[in-house]
C-alpha cells in the first residue's frame, strides 16, 4: 500500500490512465475484428470502406502511446497486402 500522500495520488493517476488505455485497446482490437472478418467474408467494397476507419483508429492509439508506433504501422501494411490481393 502506498505510505505517502503523493503515491496514493500517483495510484489514482495510474488507475485512470489504465482505464483510458484499455478503452483505446478495446477500440484498436474491434477495429481489427472488424475488418479482418469483412476480408475473410470476401466483401471487398465492406473492407475498403472500414480500412480508412481501421486506419484512423490504430494511428490514434499509437500516438496516445497505448501500442507502438511501429506495431500499428505493421498491421496497417499487412492489412493494405490483404485487401490489394482480395478479388
Amino acid at each position: 500500500m502506498a505510505n505517502t500522500s503523493s503515491a496514493k495520488k500517483k495510484t489514482k493517476v495510474i488507475k485512470r490512465k489504465t482505464a483510458i488505455n484499455r478503452i483505446r485497446i478495446g477500440k484498436y482490437k474491434s477495429s481489427i475484428s472488424q475488418i479482418e472478418n469483412a476480408i475473410k467474408s470476401g466483401e471487398k467494397d465492406k473492407a475498403m470502406k472500414l480500412f480508412d476507419n481501421f486506419q484512423s483508429q490504430l494511428m490514434k492509439v499509437s500516438k496516445k502511446g497505448s501500442i507502438r508506433r511501429q506495431t500499428a504501422s505493421r498491421k496497417i501494411s499487412r492489412t493494405a497486402k490483404k485487401l490489394a490481393a482480395m478479388k
